[in-house]
């Protein structure tokens, strides 16, 4: 087995950084999210949550100029959390009738206005689906299961979320904001379904 001396090997990671600059120099990047056409963001999303904070993170991280506000009036666009929704449903049941597995659903729907009421993205729905094996015997443990994977799914979505506020079409609908349509502004309140917990809390409902 032939080993390269010590310099040798320096030399050729040397060699390799000085490519990796040059490629930088002419304009190379590591593929990454375009950075968000606007520039103050109000949403009706908790940003003092781990999922609101952590999309902010994502956000500042991919799009510096990009801040939130706290503020409506100060905004450029508004990032509308329409609804989530979270359900399970049953994939598979023992002889004795107790469950056995569950399909973990959840739901968010968003959208991008102006604060004129153009729509820059109609709503637009993101699912996430997860498997989970259940046991009725530990309920208390399988449940806080439960509540620790759909907080995931939920922060599982944030790299979508801004993928479609970068995505060319929005872009493009902020440069024509004039050509959109236009809606009614909505309040700041999320429309929420639990499901999932109503079922734990019911077993002998079946056929979710």
């Amino acid at each position: 087995m032939n080993i390269l001396p010590a310099s040798n090997r320096l030399l050729r990671l040397l060699l390799s950084l000085g490519c990796l600059l040059a490629l930088g120099a002419c304009g190379f990047h590591l593929k990454a999210a375009t950075p968000l056409p606007f520039h103050q963001i109000y949403t009706n999303i908790d940003l003092d949550s781990a999922f609101g904070a952590r999309l902010e993170r994502i956000v500042s991280a991919n799009s510096p100029d990009t801040r939130f506000t706290r503020e409506r009036s100060e905004a450029d666009v508004y990032l509308h959390q329409i609804s989530e929704n979270q359900w399970l449903r049953q994939l598979s049941i023992d002889t004795e009738g107790r469950v056995e597995e569950y399909e973990l659903n959840l739901d968010f729907t968003f959208e991008l206005l102006d604060p004129a009421g153009h729509v820059l993205l109609a709503p637009t729905i993101l699912h996430s689906t997860r498997e989970l094996p259940y046991n009725d015997r530990i309920v208390q443990a399988k449940e806080s299961e439960i509540t620790r994977t759909f907080k995931d799914m939920r922060q599982s979505l944030i790299d979508q979320i801004l993928r479609r506020l970068s995505a060319p079409d929005v872009q493009e609908a902020y440069e024509n904001i004039a050509a959109q349509p236009v809606i009614q502004m909505p309040d700041d309140t999320i429309q929420q379904d639990n499901s999932a917990g109503e079922l734990l809390m019911n077993p002998g409902r079946r056929g979710y």
